[in-house]
């Protein structure tokens, strides 16, 4: 099973470089006609939450449903499975970013509960807390 780095993951998303998409479409589509999956690592994932805020200026309900959309793709295998799904469901149901939220999942997966914190949105979600003095 190949992986891939935030530039492909980005490109399946955005087509601002057209050869570049339908590389990353069809590298993702031979994994799939050789039943297999291509893995994501949750640190591409991550970064890729980024670039698509940061560069590609999506908003959070466009961040949602581009993950989303990749977290559906059968595909693609994502490292933490669980935990992204997760982190999936807190980004889109509380007011924490994607990143906080997979901190908080992955804590979770790990049985490592709370996630101390000095960021209150974060703080808000189960698994985290506030941390105060």
């Amino acid at each position: 099973m190949a992986a891939i780095d935030t530039n492909v993951l980005v490109r399946v998303l955005v087509l601002d470089d057209r050869v570049q998409h339908l590389a990353a479409l069809r590298l993702i589509e031979a994994a799939a006609a050789a039943g297999e999956t291509v893995f994501v690592p949750v640190s591409v994932l991550l970064e890729s939450e980024w670039v698509l805020r940061s560069r590609y200026r999506f908003t959070k309900p466009q961040v949602l449903d581009a993950l989303s959309q990749l977290y559906s793709v059968a595909a693609l295998s994502f490292d933490a499975e669980q935990a992204v799904g997760v982190a999936l469901h807190l980004y889109g149901n509380g007011k924490a970013d994607f990143a906080d939220c997979l901190h908080v999942a992955l804590a979770c997966e790990a049985g490592r509960q709370p996630l101390w914190t000095f960021d209150k949105k974060a703080a808000d979600m189960d698994g985290a807390a506030l941390l105060t003095r």
